[in-house]
């Protein structure tokens, strides 16, 4: 529950309504707040998403959530669709997406790497990023196997945590800030099967254990994911490469030869990052 800070006067009042609770930096928490609702129904898909599920996901009361995003649909932020009562992202943030280049488009620098992993596998390959506490599935490769293991479709947003994914994003970190964002996450993990977040950790600590992420059917029934995360020059690793196929396909044997074949297949990619190739 947020609580109202101090009243202060002249520049300490400034600072007071200025400074960020959650992270201590400075800047405008009705920023933070907005753009934390975004996230939340982007989470939510296509579908969109409740007033009370997203005041719940930013631990906002639901009157001060109802505040911001009336304000971010007036803007074309966000749309509230008066049949379903659901909000989903608007048309500025599209046209503004159209426009938002990183420094190197991770997408595009990837595509050579899920082509060749998606044929020399036959299987589903994946590409997300991190985004806050959730990863986004930002491209998808199929392979010529009959069979597909579609998994997660682009655009699809999970808590860090849940699945390979998840899991691989969070290999890298320490151990107290890989614990603080599933502790965060735990009550959305929880809507993915019932799992909780000990068995997460534990999760977390095999994959940095065997070098690289597995997700056993704890999310789709039948289908297994071998996930590795990618380092890049600047900061922590910002995605994830996950090789997904029915279970009947996925032996001991094979996975470790799928674990293998990524870690090759990422490495070469970090080293196209590391030696600067990837800037425009």
């Amino acid at each position: 529950m947020h609580t109202k800070p101090a009243r202060a006067s002249g520049k300490t009042a400034a600072k007071a309504r200025d400074k960020n609770p959650a992270n201590g930096v400075t800047g405008a928490q009705s920023i933070h707040r907005a753009t934390a609702l975004l996230r939340a129904i982007a989470s939510r898909g296509r579908d969109g998403a409740r007033l009370v599920d997203v005041a719940r996901h930013c631990e906002l009361e639901r009157s001060t959530a109802h505040r911001i995003l009336k304000c971010l649909a007036s803007d074309g932020m966000v749309i509230h669709d008066s049949d379903t009562k659901r909000y989903l992202l608007g048309h500025l943030a599209f046209e503004l997406g159209l426009v938002a280049v990183p420094e190197f488009d991770m997408r595009q620098l990837c595509e050579p790497t899920l082509l060749r992993l998606a044929q020399r596998t036959g299987d589903t390959v994946f590409l997300s990023v991190r985004s806050g506490l959730d990863s986004v599935c930002i491209d998808r490769k199929e392979g010529s196997f009959p069979i597909k293991a579609l998994t997660l479709d682009v655009g699809a947003r999970r808590p860090l945590g849940v699945g390979a994914t998840g899991l691989a994003l969070l290999m890298p970190l320490a151990e107290d800030d890989a614990e603080e964002i599933v502790a965060s996450n735990a009550w959305r993990i929880a809507e993915y099967g019932n799992l909780q977040a000990p068995v997460v950790l534990d999760m977390i600590r095999r994959a940095r254990a065997q070098g690289f992420a597995l997700n056993e059917q704890q999310l789709v029934p039948e289908a297994i994911s071998v996930g590795l995360y990618i380092r890049t020059p600047h900061g922590p690793p910002y995605g994830a490469i996950v090789i997904a196929a029915i279970a009947s396909r996925m032996s001991r044997e094979r996975v470790q030869e799928v674990a293998a074949l990524l870690k090759s297949e990422v490495r070469a990619l970090e080293q196209t990052l590391l030696s600067g190739k990837a800037r425009n």
